[in-house]
């Protein structure tokens, strides 16, 4: 507290800055909360794709598999035919 200024003087003066000072600070924290909502909207939105890219991947493989499994049961079948032509040759 100042001795030289009223006390009346110094209370005005505080009451009077108060609302500033309020303001400032619900500024600074409508910042802070806008800043941190707008992280987690970008951390969600990473998840997001981080599962869409596994799913993706995930069709992809088992699309792979299938074709692979697929083509060594044509490769087997072609190599029994080709087996039992050759018995037949060799009967002969």
């Amino acid at each position: 507290m100042d001795d030289d200024t009223p006390v009346v003087e110094q209370v005005t003066d505080a009451v009077s800055g108060a609302p500033a000072a309020t303001s400032e600070a619900a500024t600074t924290v409508v910042k802070k909360v806008r800043k941190a909502a707008k992280k987690a909207k970008k951390a969600v939105k990473k998840a997001v794709k981080k599962v869409a890219s596994k799913k993706k991947k995930a069709k992809k493989a088992a699309k792979k598999s299938a074709k692979k499994a697929k083509k060594a049961a044509k490769k087997t079948a072609k190599k029994a035919a080709k087996k039992k032509k050759k018995a037949k040759k060799s009967k002969r």
